[in-house]
């Protein structure tokens, strides 16, 4: 490992730990380890690693398979878990994947997302035949469109015909704190009304929105955290459905990391297009080699990068190493508390973030050494990325990448991955311009419905 984060010595990127497993591995007896993680209607996500043969060496085995389990489940998303090759791998992660193990946190995630019991199975043949799904997203443009983008702290709305906005319009709202249901629906359905009225008619509507959808419904997304469980099924799961039946339009809910990813497909012209925002969280999208959509929940948010089991840890998965720690306004407050420095009593996350960023603008050291770190995590953890998704463009935006900061994260993970994976090196890491990330999002989820000809 030849870049070690100045604030944060112990880091060890999953990307080298991997890389000299699968080394070790070479020159040993070994044996092939299959894992299968299944989602709705049949599709699933295979990964075969060779592991050691020898019974001496499974706590070392496990190790590595658990960490690529998890990812594999917060990459492709799931509700089964396929095992073949080692049956102390599989026993461990039974164990582990239960309401009361260690992973009770991804069981209860995935078995609200896909309304299915969990389930760790063992494979003493084979696993399941890879199924994969590749999902049209996108790039309609013709026709009167809204796009609507639900954000944290403001919504925005687009109207745009024919590919062109001809007008946009940013809310504050405040939709995790509130329970009502109404609150959310009546806002939501404001802002459309605002675009309709200006275009002499609906023909489709794209939506753009934290958290995990499935046939555009509402699974999990943290814009209706205090609502009521009682009232999410009945009220929320199918809001958008609901309200594009209003309008009488076509409708298309995309998480907003993949509309982020088309975005920049769009203007770049080109596909296999990874989108990191580095925000609140971090949050992913991703448009395959073919110009289309894996059917994934990639929250890679839950992903480890760290295998250093004394990482921080995420308080809402209660998991080590995890890249919310690493790529996001937690990773530069992590940073600069580990280097001693001091934040105003009181300050909330977004707060700290600023300060830190109104250090880098008047040229401290020490902020552009957390930033540098962060770059050597983002070098770092590329590679790793890879193992799931092929990249060939990389586009890096949110708030932690604002102002000088951006360019050195790249500047630096660029840097990494010259000297440690070449094979990677030319990977095109870019952050795109204000006007594309405002306009170009517009038009991006405006753009997912496909308009049937009886609409036009």
């Amino acid at each position: 490992m030849k870049f070690t984060p100045v604030y944060d010595k112990k880091f060890k990127p999953m990307s080298i730990v991997l890389r000299d497993f699968k080394k070790m591995v070479e020159k040993a007896p070994s044996k092939e380890l299959g894992i299968c993680v299944e989602r709705n209607d049949g599709y699933n996500y295979v990964y075969r690693l060779n592991i050691f043969a020898s019974p001496e060496k499974r706590a070392e085995n496990y190790d590595i398979a658990e960490r690529i389990i998890k990812s594999m489940l917060w990459v492709a998303g799931g509700y089964k878990i396929y095992i073949s090759g080692d049956e102390y791998i599989y026993d461990r992660i039974k164990k582990d994947y239960t309401l009361e193990g260690a992973r009770a946190f991804d069981v209860d995630f995935m078995q609200t997302v896909f309304e299915k019991p969990f389930e760790v199975i063992w494979c003493a043949e084979s696993l399941p035949e890879y199924s994969p799904c590749n999902v049209s997203i996108g790039g309609h443009l013709d026709g009167c469109r809204i796009g609507f983008d639900a954000g944290g702290s403001d919504r925005k709305v687009s109207a745009v015909i024919d590919g062109k906005v001809v007008y946009s319009e940013e809310v504050v709202w405040f939709p995790k704190v509130n329970s009502d249901w109404h609150y959310h629906y009546e806002g939501i359905k404001a802002a459309m009304q605002s675009a309709a009225s200006k275009m002499p008619r609906v023909d489709a509507i794209g939506v753009s929105s934290a958290g995990v959808y499935i046939n555009n419904k509402i699974m999990v997304a943290s814009l209706f955290l205090k609502v009521p469980k009682e009232d999410y099924k009945p009220h929320v799961q199918n809001m958008y459905i609901d309200i594009a039946k209003e309008f009488g339009a076509p409708l298309e809910v995309a998480n907003d990391g993949d509309v982020t990813a088309l975005a920049g497909a769009m203007d770049l012209k080109d596909n296999s297009v990874l989108g990191i925002a580095m925000g609140t969280s971090e949050a992913v999208g991703y448009i395959n080699d073919k110009g289309l959509l894996n059917g994934w929940l990639s929250e890679v948010a839950f992903v480890p990068v760290d295998f250093e089991k004394t990482a921080m840890v995420d308080e809402w998965s209660g998991d080590y190493g995890c890249g919310v720690k690493y790529f996001s306004q937690d990773g530069v407050i992590k940073l600069a508390e580990n280097a001693g420095y001091k934040f105003k009593d009181g300050s909330s996350p977004a707060e700290k973030l600023k300060e830190i960023q109104k250090l880098m603008a008047e040229g401290s050291g020490l902020a552009r050494r957390i930033y540098e770190d962060i770059g050597i995590y983002l070098g770092y953890a590329i590679p790793y990325y890879a193992e799931f998704y092929k990249i060939k463009h990389l586009l890096i935006l949110g708030r932690v990448t604002s102002g000088e900061g951006g360019a050195i994260i790249i500047a630096k993970a660029k840097e990494v991955l010259a000297a440690e994976f070449p094979e990677y090196a030319d990977i095109n890491i870019i952050m795109p311009d204000e006007s594309n990330k405002r306009v170009g999002q517009s038009i991006a989820a405006a753009s997912l419905p496909e308009i049937k000809k009886q609409y036009l």
